[in-house]
């Protein structure tokens, strides 16, 4: 598998130019931060926060949103002032998405759950996108149901990106955020810690890291009341961004070596050490996923082992 896909990396091209032509060009290149208060003294190894809450909509899903949207361009499948693209998301993406539709021309439609974050909602009006809320009460399945409703309402010029199962998800992180964590940690990186939402994070830098290194570790992180990926139930949670509740068709299982579950309650908690403690303000899930790293890191087998943990947004969208 490993040997069908391009893994050569351009180390050279991992700086922001001195002056940018477009907002696109500042995506990606994030830095890594070495958490040192949050940590416990039982946790026995490094742990460093890949702060993808510094992206230029401050998620790592101004990523995501790039190679939809560019991968798309490159097949001749949409062009701007032509094509309606259309997504369903919990907010980042749509963020993303509404950002790079606004710098390049294009109509856009984001649908979401309603109880998703009102700052979410507000950025996404203020790009020019058309926003459609459905009940909280209906589940995803409802939610992925009014996207192809509304494709087909359009017609030939919608394009639904479909980020949970497009392969321009993974490939983004196969090609810079695994590359990213690589050329950062001069190679040393041990493991990767990251919470699930589409899958596409976690497994494109997975499918980079573990061909770079075979006995590389990663870890997902979900709700402990959605615990869906551990073989448990979906379950309406508040932990955004992460447990869908579904197991995304990008996802590869495969990849993953542990999962951990994290609550609520722990999710917020780490989040404000971090904002108090590191000065990081960052969401909900990003609290999960230094849970998960720090529980990780205090393991026998991970003493004076690099782990690296994705920091996927910025916390003012969660106040």
């Amino acid at each position: 598998f490993f040997k069908a896909m391009n893994l050569e990396t351009n180390f050279d091209n991992l700086e922001h130019p001195k002056i940018a032509n477009s907002i696109t060009e500042l995506i990606g290149r994030t830095p890594l931060l070495k958490l040192c208060k949050v940590t416990t003294t039982e946790c026995k190894a490094t742990i460093l926060a890949k702060l993808e809450s510094m992206e230029p909509c401050c998620s790592v899903k101004d990523r995501l949103a790039l190679s939809l949207i560019e991968e798309a361009e490159k097949r001749g499948e949409i062009s701007p002032e032509k094509t309606t693209l259309l997504e369903v998301t919990s907010g980042n993406t749509g963020v993303g998405l509404a950002m790079i539709a606004a710098r390049k021309g294009y109509k856009l439609i984001i649908v979401m759950p309603e109880h998703y974050s009102m700052e979410r909602r507000i950025i996404l009006l203020a790009f020019g996108a058309k926003l459609v809320l459905t009940p909280s009460s209906k589940g995803a399945e409802f939610v992925f149901q009014m996207g192809e409703d509304i494709a087909q309402k359009i017609g030939k010029n919608a394009v639904y990106l479909r980020q949970f199962k497009n392969p321009d998800n993974p490939k983004v992180h196969r090609e810079t955020t695994g590359p990213e964590l690589w050329y950062q940690t001069d190679g040393k990186i041990d493991a990767l810690v990251a919470g699930v939402g589409t899958g596409g994070t976690i497994t494109g830098c997975a499918q980079y890291l573990k061909n770079r290194n075979p006995s590389f570790k990663v870890i997902a992180v979900e709700p402990s009341k959605s615990a869906v990926l551990s073989g448990g139930c979906r379950g309406a949670h508040k932990i955004q961004g992460i447990g869908s509740g579904l197991v995304p068709e990008i996802l590869d299982t495969s990849l993953i070596d542990e999962i951990v579950q994290v609550s609520c309650e722990e999710s917020v908690e780490m989040s404000r050490m971090l904002a108090r403690k590191e000065g990081l303000l960052c969401g909900i899930s990003s609290g999960a996923a230094v849970h998960a790293a720090i529980k990780i890191g205090s393991k026998e087998e991970y003493e004076g082992k690099i782990i690296c943990v994705i920091i996927p947004s910025f916390g003012e969208r969660y106040l």
